[in-house]
């Protein structure tokens, strides 16, 4: 089958219910994407699809329909993502485990909403855990990023 991630089209010999995260790390080597619980409760292997946050871990493959993106693919060293450039700005990162998941969340919801209160980003980082806690560096992050996007 046919998967198209961060840019580039891949082909992939893989049952169609594999979940997408073994697909991105074990057969294509994206391993930006984290298993945390397998159970789609944690946001550690949190990817989009077509813009919108996805857990990875229990989305078949066979199902994706449209383009994947990695926190490999959100931005780049020249180039960050404003999310990405706002937590290096907050240094909310502290194991850092599950920041890909965070960061992709947080970049698909400006994508939906670019004025988020503080109800608006709770409401969708909460389904993300930080087992370091470092959710109000998170949430001023996050506002941060929304700024940026606004002003360009």
């Amino acid at each position: 089958m046919r998967i198209s991630v961060n840019g580039q089209t891949h082909e992939v010999d893989v049952e169609p219910d594999m979940p997408l995260l073994w697909v991105l790390r074990d057969e294509l080597g994206i391993t930006g994407v984290k298993y945390g619980c397998g159970i789609a409760q944690c946001g550690a292997c949190t990817v989009h699809i077509d813009g919108f946050a996805v857990r990875s871990c229990q989305q078949p493959v066979g199902d994706v329909e449209g383009e994947v993106t990695t926190i490999e693919g959100l931005g780049s060293p020249e180039a960050l993502h404003a999310v990405q450039a706002a937590w290096i700005e907050h240094q909310v990162a502290q194991c850092g485990y599950c920041q890909s998941g965070q960061i992709m969340a947080a970049a698909s919801l400006l994508e939906q909403n670019s004025e988020p209160t503080d109800d608006d980003i709770d409401a969708v980082m909460s389904a993300n855990l930080c087992r370091c806690g470092t959710y109000p560096r998170i949430r001023e992050a996050i506002k941060a990023a929304a700024r940026t996007i606004r002003s360009a």
